[in-house]
C-alpha cells in the first residue's frame, strides 16, 4: 500500500506518538457524508493499529468549500493544536481535502513546517519532511485550485443558463413573500407600512425603531435594512436576478454591471405600486445628496483606476468587462451599438502601461510641462 511506503520513508526527528488526521467534504448531500464518515473510520483505523502511535485527533469539516482557509473550524482547530505541540504528524487524503486554494495550502504547509509537523498526503505520494517536494506541492495545489476554478465557472453557467431559462430559484425571497413568491400577508402588511412611513417623511432609522414585529433572520430591524428594502425592486413584483457574484480569488462582490444580470418583468404580483417605488428612490438619493453621501450604485462607479476617466472619440465613456482571463474596457455606446462606434476593446494591460508611462514623463519632465 502506497501510504505504508510513505510511512516506513518518512524518518522523524524523535519517535511520533500523536498522529492527527484532517478529512473534508464540500456538499452537506448523503453521499459526502457516508465518504466523510469512511475517512473517518479510516483514520481511526489505521491511525490507532499502527506502532508507537496514538490517535490524537480526526479533524473534519462537513459541507464547507476548501478555497478560504479561514471559513472552516476544524482546520483552524486542528492548526491551533498544531500550534500547541499537541500534535506530531498531519494525514490527509489529497491536497485538495486541505485546501483548493494554492496560496492556503502553502502557507498551511510551512506554518507546520516552522513546528517541525510534516504533513503526508495519501493520493498524492507525498510528505512535506522533504523540502524538495515545496515545488511538487506548489504545482500540485495550483492544479487543485484550477479544479476549484473550474468547478465554480461550470456552477455559474448553470445558474446562468437556469437563471435565463426562468428554472432558477431564489434561495431566500425578499421579506413579503415566500420561496414561490406567493406574498405573506402579515409581511406586506410591514412592507407597505415601511414604504408608506418613509415617503411621509420619517427616517429609515425612525422606522425600524418603531416596527414591533421580528426582522427578517436577525430578528432586529436596523436603518441598514430598512433601506436595503426600499431598494428592492421585488416589491414591484419584477426580479432581477444575479445581484452578486464571485471573482477568480473567491470572494463575492455586489454586482454593479461587472456580470450578466438576468431580469424579470411581472415575475411576481407586486406588493408596492412602480409609481411608490420610484418615489422612493428619488427621496433616498436626495436624503443621501442633503447629507453630502453617495447612494450605494453612485458610489461604486468609481470602483475601478479608470472608471469614469477614459473618454471615446464619439462622446461616449468606457466601461471595464471580463471575459474568461481577459479583462478590457470597451466604449458602452460601442456595446449598444457597434455600428454608431467602431472602437473596439481595449486591452486593460495596455491601458496600465500608457497611464505608467505618461507618470513617468510627468515625473521626469515636470519642469517642462508645468
Amino acid at each position: 500500500m502506497e501510504t505504508t511506503k510513505i510511512m516506513q520513508n518518512f524518518i522523524p526527528s524523535r519517535e511520533l506518538k500523536r498522529v492527527a488526521a484532517y478529512c473534508r467534504v464540500s456538499t452537506g448531500s448523503d453521499e459526502q457524508l457516508k465518504s466523510l464518515k469512511a475517512q473517518r473510520e479510516h483514520y481511526q483505523h489505521y491511525i490507532s493499529n499502527h506502532p508507537g502511535w496514538e490517535l490524537a485527533g480526526i479533524y473534519y469539516d462537513e459541507g464547507i468549500s476548501g478555497t478560504k482557509k479561514n471559513k472552516r473550524p476544524e482546520l483552524l482547530h486542528l492548526l491551533r493544536d498544531c500550534a500547541a505541540h499537541q500534535i506530531d504528524l498531519v494525514i490527509t487524503k489529497s491536497i485538495s481535502r486541505l485546501a483548493r486554494n494554492a496560496a492556503d495550502c502553502l502557507d498551511i504547509v510551512r506554518q507546520l513546517k516552522d513546528l517541525n509537523i510534516p504533513i503526508i498526503f495519501e493520493r498524492e505520494n507525498l510528505n512535506t519532511s522533504n523540502m524538495d517536494d515545496e515545488f511538487i506541492l506548489t504545482v500540485l495545489s495550483s492544479m487543485a485550485e484550477s479544479e476549484s476554478k473550474s468547478i465554480a465557472a461550470n456552477n455559474r453557467w448553470s445558474i446562468q443558463t437556469r437563471m435565463a431559462n426562468g428554472y432558477f430559484k431564489v434561495s431566500t425571497p425578499p421579506y413579503g413573500y415566500d420561496r414561490n413568491f406567493e406574498i405573506i400577508p402579515s409581511q406586506a402588511k410591514v412592507v407597505k407600512q415601511i414604504f408608506t412611513d418613509f415617503l411621509n417623511g420619517q427616517s429609515s432609522l425612525t422606522i425600524a425603531k418603531n416596527l414591533t414585529v421580528p426582522a427578517p433572520s436577525v430578528g432586529k430591524w436596523s436603518d441598514s435594512t430598512i433601506r436595503t428594502m426600499l431598494r428592492n425592486e421585488s416589491y414591484t413584483g419584477n426580479l432581477r436576478l444575479q445581484k452578486t457574484y464571485t471573482d477568480d480569488a473567491f470572494n463575492r462582490h455586489i454586482n454593479y454591471d461587472e456580470e450578466t444580470m438576468t431580469w424579470y418583468q411581472g415575475h411576481h404580483e407586486p406588493i408596492i405600486s412602480f409609481d411608490e417605488f420610484e418615489r422612493t428612490r428619488a427621496l433616498l438619493t436626495q436624503r443621501a445628496k442633503q447629507r453630502n453621501t453617495k447612494t450605494r450604485s453612485q458610489k461604486y462607479r468609481q470602483k475601478y483606476l479608470f472608471s469614469g476617466k477614459l473618454n471615446c472619440h464619439c462622446g461616449g465613456t468606457f466601461k471595464r468587462q471580463k471575459k474568461a482571463k481577459r479583462v478590457t474596457w470597451t466604449c458602452q455606446t460601442h456595446i449598444k451599438e457597434k455600428k454608431s462606434c467602431p472602437v473596439k476593446p481595449v486591452d486593460e494591460r495596455q491601458i496600465e502601461v500608457a497611464f505608467v508611462t505618461m507618470i513617468n514623463k510627468l515625473i521626469f519632465s515636470r519642469t517642462k510641462l508645468l
